[in-house]
């Protein structure tokens, strides 16, 4: 299973430490040139690999870590994401709920996504945080994921594991999605939670 990261920003260089500590190959990409990527990359360690846009998509999943605006512009790398993993990890705080036809945030990205299975999660925590290394205390930190596709939810939840985090299904996106979405002026009410999970 191949991954890739769309953006690169705080949130998407916070999560290729979590790659990078696990010794995981993954490829990084924006709409701008590899290698201006190349410092930042080389400097989290030698398995994060900058890529083109065109060259990251061919990934089986895609960790989606740009501005939620900037979605539609990433969707049209391809004509049809059929056969590939989504985690939305964006979050359309500003956005008012009525331009999002009154569907969750991640609903309206799938959309936008053609073809793909879509999981919402790694979205609720700060860049800081999620940059940390997510053994704490003797537990790990916590992720949340929403999926209408159980098969996609378990692959990525597998891929947590990998990780070093604990994942925790909240359901379909019109449940547990809510509880990890941003949209007009209101957070879910799991965004932010900084929790740890002791087996």
């Amino acid at each position: 299973m191949s991954c890739a990261i769309i953006g690169f920003g705080n949130i998407g260089q916070a999560l290729a430490k979590a790659f990078a500590r696990n010794g995981i190959e993954v490829s990084v990409a924006t709409k701008r040139d590899p290698e201006s990527l190349a410092t930042d990359a080389a400097a989290i360690g030698p398995t994060i690999i900058p890529k083109t846009l065109a060259e990251a998509v061919k990934a089986d999943v895609i960790f989606l870590a740009v501005r939620f605006e900037s979605h539609p512009e990433v969707a049209k790398a391809l004509p049809t994401w059929q056969g590939k993993t989504i985690i939305d990890m964006t979050n359309a705080y500003g956005v008012p709920p009525e331009q999002l036809g009154g569907q969750p945030s991640s609903r309206f990205i799938a959309r936008a996504f053609t073809g793909a299975k879509l999981v919402k999660g790694f979205n609720h925590l700060i860049a800081a945080t999620l940059a940390q290394d997510p053994t704490v205390h003797g537990g790990r930190r916590v992720v949340f994921l929403a999926s209408d596709d159980d098969a996609a939810a378990a692959e990525i939840s597998a891929l947590a594991e990998k990780l070093g985090f604990a994942p925790i299904k909240l359901g379909r996106l019109s449940e547990g999605g809510l509880l990890v979405q941003a949209r007009g002026n209101s957070w879910g009410r799991l965004i932010f939670k900084d929790l740890i999970k002791f087996d």
